[in-house]
């Protein structure tokens, strides 16, 4: 098939790039760089360009002829959502309606949505499944479940398919060591405690051991980057096997508290890791953990990275070989 991935210099689009390439797809990345690198995709046609640019989509799709659309091209950080409502609606929402009318002009079908768990807000029970009411608490979640919404009507109006995964926390990097996680700034348990490691950083913050857990630590689930775009992958064949519309639950459906991260860190890395105590952030939820059993009946959907220390492994040979020592 013939793939447009918009995002796919950042992280996940990266990855989702390279399996892609794998699996003898032809791929188009378009990518603003705001977020991404240029060097990150491994191969087919770059176009720098922004969804925003509606010039620049008819051009694309009328010089190819995609089977289908995968798009990780949104903003993610929720306390910029906070400040900067305006900016997150603009480019998750309109820029990504600017993306699906182009692809329904020119009769382009299939769509893969990168969605999050930040749309269900807090949780009314774990482990969390798709049944789950959605009631996001902040500008990104919102920005996410709109698009949801938005897919559902135009797969009404227009027959424009779609499946929505919905991420818990993506984590790990390339097990060929190409590729990891590069934010800026980082936001991310795993990469911050790694760095804490590496020496780049000198502390990881532990925001409030009070928490009605194991250890005190909220925990989350972590899923493999691997594991990720393998869901991707099939959620793709399906639509291009005429599947209909859905929306899936993506985690290892297995929580590790953030101590159990950096105890995790430590052994794997063989260093001591600071940490410093800091009081609760607001809008932390204790526990948040998928339930991906729909995933894995649906899909055939089977993660091969689940256990924590091979997603620390992964994660910590990319920060070394990118020479933090």
């Amino acid at each position: 098939m013939k793939i447009l991935v918009v995002g796919g210099a950042g992280y996940i689009g990266s990855h989702m790039v390279k399996m892609l390439l794998g699996a003898g797809h032809q791929v188009v990345t378009l990518d603003s760089l705001i977020g991404g690198y240029r060097d990150a995709v491994l191969g087919g046609e770059f176009v720098l360009g922004d969804l925003a640019d509606t010039a620049l989509l008819d051009d694309l799709f009328r010089r190819h002829r995609f089977d289908g659309v995968m798009h990780f091209a949104s903003f993610i950080q929720v306390g910029e959502s906070v400040r900067e409502p305006a900016r997150y609606y603009r480019n998750n929402v309109t820029n990504t309606q600017n993306l699906l009318e182009a692809m329904v002009a020119h009769g382009v079908r299939n769509f893969i949505f990168s969605s999050t768990a930040a749309i269900f807000g807090e949780p009314r029970y774990t482990p969390i499944d798709e049944k789950h009411p959605a009631a996001p608490i902040n500008p990104y979640g919102h920005s996410k479940l709109m698009v949801e919404q938005m897919l559902a009507d135009f797969d009404s109006a227009y027959g424009l398919k779609s499946v929505c995964l919905r991420y818990f926390n993506a984590a790990g990097a390339d097990p060929d060591g190409e590729l990891g996680e590069r934010h800026e700034p980082e936001s991310h348990l795993i990469p911050l405690i790694l760095q804490a490691a590496s020496g780049r950083r000198e502390a990881i913050s532990v925001f409030g051991r009070d928490y009605p857990t194991v250890d005190g630590t909220c925990i989350r689930d972590y899923i493999h980057i691997v594991d990720l775009c393998d869901a991707h992958m099939l959620a793709l064949e399906q639509l291009a096997a005429g599947g209909e519309s859905a929306a899936f639950n993506l985690g290892n459906g297995n929580g590790y508290s953030v101590q159990q991260v950096i105890d995790v860190a430590e052994r794997v890395s063989g260093r001591s890791i600071k940490v410093i105590e800091a009081p609760r952030r607001a809008g932390d939820s204790a526990v948040l953990v998928a339930d991906s059993t729909l995933a894995r009946r649906v899909l055939g959907w089977q993660p091969r990275f689940g256990d924590l220390e091979t997603i620390v492994g992964h994660a910590w040979a990319w920060e070394l070989k990118n020479g933090f020592r």
